[in-house]
């Protein structure tokens, strides 16, 4: 008698959709509807960006809590973080406390914009006692160099004449010394690790303020000074940490922020799906596997660089382990994903219809995708036994 198949399901969100964990109910039930005696593993995915508080929350059994911050605009608003089961991991995402969906087209400007809620959900976490601290910075309204944050967390931005800076590029712009001695004293101990899937320095014509800042609000003018502003604040970094982080990849990402916290905090930049798999422990549970099914709402030549499905049919491609992708929409430029590690793709629009009705429809369309992907398991199985 054949042993059951073990298939490990683990999907990123579909944007705007359905969260990782919904999508990963609707191919379990699919798939379990043909293949019966199969052990189902069920791990929803996150790359750093949207979902993943809650998908490391739910992998390991972690609780959701919710914190009064200031808003990028210096209002207040009620942000979420998370903390793991073991009570020993925070899960920060940047955009609950700092992100320019809470900023009105009409008042996007960074340099008003603060990151000092991020920093208040950080000093909340430590608070509580954790010894590392995971923050996804996707969707930042800021371009502080993460000032806000790190005032929150004790440490004082100088002027010329030794007071407060104040908040945003403003503040950011009158800086000329950093003070250190009220920082939050569990930062001594505790672990940064920054979701970090960009490659762009903190200053220069690939930097924070020239890729990111209109996107933000920033006019030309703004984006010059931010990037000279930012470049001073990588020499006083520099001189006060010995850390030069002003041309180093990936510093630049959310308005220069993961440079500051590198560069004084000695934070690590890493892929947000590195750091979401290792907490989860796909790379243990992998082997384990037969199948793996994947997905999200798009597939496309982006999948490879630091998406979660890409990470994960890489590694199921180093165990041998065929991959199957599902998706609201795939792309025309998606041969290299087979030589990556995907074993097949399919969209779950079955038939013409609008976007709004497929966003609509997506657990429906989901479930019946994973039931032929099932079939097709399922014939292939019976004729590689016959």
């Amino acid at each position: 008698m054949l042993r059951p198949l073990n298939i490990l399901v683990a999907p990123n969100a579909f944007k705007e959709s359905l969260s990782a964990m919904e999508a990963a109910e609707a191919i379990s039930q699919g798939l379990k509807k043909i293949l019966v005696s199969a052990k189902i593993t069920s791990i929803p995915i996150a790359d750093g960006g949207d979902g993943t508080l809650e998908a490391i929350v739910e992998g390991t059994g972690g609780r959701i809590l919710k914190k009064r911050v200031v808003g990028p605009l210096g209002n207040e608003v009620i942000a979420e973080y998370g903390i793991t089961g073991d009570g020993q991991t925070a899960i920060i995402e940047m955009s609950r406390a700092s992100g320019l969906h809470l900023v009105p087209i009409a008042r996007r400007n960074p340099m008003v914009t603060t990151s000092f809620g991020t920093g208040q959900l950080i000093a909340a976490a430590l608070d509580r006692g954790v010894k590392k601290v995971i923050l996804g910075i996707g969707g930042s309204a800021t371009v502080d160099g993460g000032l806000g944050a790190l005032q929150a967390l004790g440490a004082a931005f100088l002027d010329q004449q030794g007071k407060p800076v104040g908040s945003g590029g403003h503040g950011l712009h009158k800086l000329r010394s950093i003070d250190f001695r009220r920082l939050h004293l569990s930062l001594r101990h505790a672990r940064i690790l920054v979701a970090c899937d960009v490659d762009n320095p903190m200053v220069g014509p690939k930097g924070a303020a020239a890729v990111f800042g209109p996107q933000k609000g920033a006019t030309p003018s703004m984006v010059k000074q931010l990037d000279n502003d930012l470049a001073k604040l990588a020499k006083l970094i520099a001189k006060q940490t010995g850390r030069h982080v002003a041309h180093l990849p990936g510093t630049g990402a959310a308005g220069g922020i993961s440079g500051s916290l590198k560069g004084l905090l000695g934070a690590q930049l890493k892929p947000g799906s590195e750091l979401v798999f290792d907490l989860l422990g796909i790379k243990e549970i992998l082997p384990k596997m037969d199948f793996v099914v994947t997905g999200e709402g798009r597939i496309d030549f982006q999948t490879p660089h630091g998406k979660g499905p890409g990470m994960l049919a890489r590694l199921a491609k180093q165990q041998g382990i065929p991959v199957i992708g599902v998706a609201g929409a795939i792309s025309d430029d998606v041969d290299l994903l087979f030589k990556l590690g995907f074993t097949a793709l399919f969209s779950i629009v079955n038939r013409p219809m609008d976007l709004s009705v497929a966003m609509k429809q997506a657990p429906e369309l989901i479930r019946a995708t994973a039931e032929q992907v099932a079939r097709l398991i399922q014939a292939v199985l019976r004729m590689s036994h016959d």
